[in-house]
């Protein structure tokens, strides 16, 4: 992941565009080989769908990954923990959404949720959360954020309360 000078969003920019009142709401496609034999998502592709949103997130805060995990930065981590209930069915292929925000920023691991929910943010079919540890690519040991990530991230935190 590369940082190219990313930038906090614009208040004009923030998820109340989106319908919720924090964090991003990013766009998502169930496709029908995502459903079950009994034509509900799949619960393993609730967690692939948060990736891609999150994927999406990043990018849009300015960091990308191009393969080269050495030259990654802050897309050189791990997952620590991922827990994901699950609340409503999703019954048919189309337009979704997931929601998502960090719940709290550390040294090196931060920890973020999430709502796989309708496309405009109002049902909720999951929520979840999930750790993630940044590390050196070489050792493998964990490493701080870098201070662009962090910047960038502060404007996806949840406000306490």
């Amino acid at each position: 992941m590369t940082a190219e000078a990313p930038t906090a969003p614009a208040a004009s920019d923030t998820s109340v565009r989106d319908g919720v009142p924090y964090g991003r709401l990013v766009p998502v496609a169930v496709h029908f080989d995502d459903l079950d034999a009994f034509g509900l998502l799949h619960n393993a592709r609730y967690p692939l769908l948060v990736e891609r949103a999150w994927t999406e997130v990043l990018a849009g805060l300015g960091f990308t990954f191009d393969g080269d995990w050495e030259a990654a930065g802050d897309a050189c981590n791990v997952v620590r923990e991922l827990t994901i209930g699950y609340e409503a069915p999703v019954k048919r292929a189309g337009e979704y959404a997931v929601h998502l925000w960090f719940e709290r920023l550390g040294s090196t691991s931060l920890g973020y949720g999430f709502r796989f929910c309708s496309a405009d943010g109002a049902e909720t079919y999951a929520r979840g959360s999930r750790v993630l540890v940044r590390i050196e690519a070489g050792s493998g040991r964990p490493t701080p954020w870098s201070d662009a990530f962090r910047d960038a991230a502060r404007a996806l935190l949840r406000p306490a309360g």
